[in-house]
């Protein structure tokens, strides 16, 4: 999505141009929080919610999907020492997030917080203001309708023509920064899957109860002596987890050929660490064949679609190629330890 709605009241060219030359996802996430404060129906906005509110937006891809922002960008730093220096977790929604930071009272976090202040607040009125830092917070203060907003030492002001467009057009520019941050963060991490969906904290997960009762409770009806490939303990068929090989924070999906039924309680310290190939991998594959040699041409359409996905030739009775599996699954687990994932001990 990389158009906007044009109005006669507004500067659209200058729009348009905000992300041409970026280098790091700082004016991204600094106007989808002023987008975000417009909707809530303020203008005048305190620099510290503003940048809570990018740091909160930017949590989750890179706490939970450890995407890489690239070299010169600082606010998966920021993140990290947030993480370290405070009660926030992984997985806290982004209200919680923004409410610890807003609220805080620890200098050192605002002083961090205020990194933000260096470049991004100036830089972002570049299309409209050229100059130092100085003469474009005085050029902004004594303009009225050409730039977003005024621009001042702890806050800014939306200008009123600014304020209504962007009310009116909020889920539009909205889509417009995704797009483009999504564009931005794929060309950062070329081998990582799915990257626009991992931009945002979905509400909630899909749950795998289809893939559990369409699939594996099938398998282990026929197959009861089944074992766990991670403890090599028998599994109970009706206390056990389907859970992702390869995690769902990399892969973003829930794809069969990616999944397999493992003990309950070791799903829970196995978490989103990655298996080792040559630890693993083998009784992952041999686990993946005998399903798929036990289903044969009774599997379920939406299934087999699955493994076409990714094996082209599949076939309903015959095993996939072990090296072509391998070749699929490794360097995913590759890549993701690149990105940050830690292996399972």
């Amino acid at each position: 999505m990389n158009q906007l709605p044009f109005s006669p009241d507004i500067n659209n060219n200058a729009l348009a141009s905000i992300f041409n030359y970026t280098s790091a996802t700082y004016k991204f996430y600094w106007f989808l929080a002023i987008v975000e404060e417009v909707e809530s129906g303020n203008k005048e906005i305190q620099k510290d919610r503003l940048f809570a509110t990018m740091i909160s937006n930017a949590w989750y891809p890179v706490k939970y999907f450890r995407l890489s922002f690239g070299s010169q960008d600082h606010i998966s730093q920021l993140i990290n020492d947030f993480f370290n220096s405070t009660s926030i977790k992984v997985s806290d929604d982004k209200a919680e997030i923004r409410k610890c930071l807003i609220e805080t009272k620890d200098v050192t976090i605002l002083k961090k917080l205020y990194h933000l202040d260096k470049n991004v607040p100036h830089k972002f009125l570049s299309p409209w203001f050229k100059g130092s830092k100085k003469s474009i917070y005085e050029s902004s203060q004594l303009d009225f309708q050409n730039s977003i907003y005024h621009l001042f030492k702890n806050h800014i002001i939306v200008n009123d023509n600014w304020y209504d467009y962007i009310r009116l057009n909020a889920k539009v520019i909205k889509d417009f920064i995704y797009w483009n941050l999504a564009l931005f963060i794929q060309a950062r991490n070329p081998s990582t899957p799915d990257v626009i969906n991992k931009l945002i904290k979905p509400a909630k997960r899909n749950s795998l109860t289809k893939q559990r009762n369409k699939f594996w409770n099938i398998y282990l009806e026929k197959r009861p002596e089944t074992k766990c490939i991670f403890t090599n303990e028998p599994l109970n068929p009706k206390n056990y987890h389907v859970d992702h090989f390869v995690p769902y924070s990399f892969v973003s999906h829930d794809l069969i050929w990616n999944l397999v039924p493992i003990n309950s309680n070791f799903n829970t310290s196995k978490s989103n660490k990655l298996p080792l190939v040559k630890k693993y991998f083998d009784s992952f594959y041999k686990l993946q064949n005998d399903a798929i040699q036990v289903f044969g041409k009774s599997m379920p359409k939406n299934f087999k679609e699955e493994y076409l996905s990714v094996f082209p030739n599949f076939e309903d009775n015959e095993q996939i190629n072990y090296s072509q599996y391998k070749d699929v699954i490794s360097p995913l687990i590759t890549v993701a330890h690149n990105n940050g994932f830690e292996y399972l001990n």
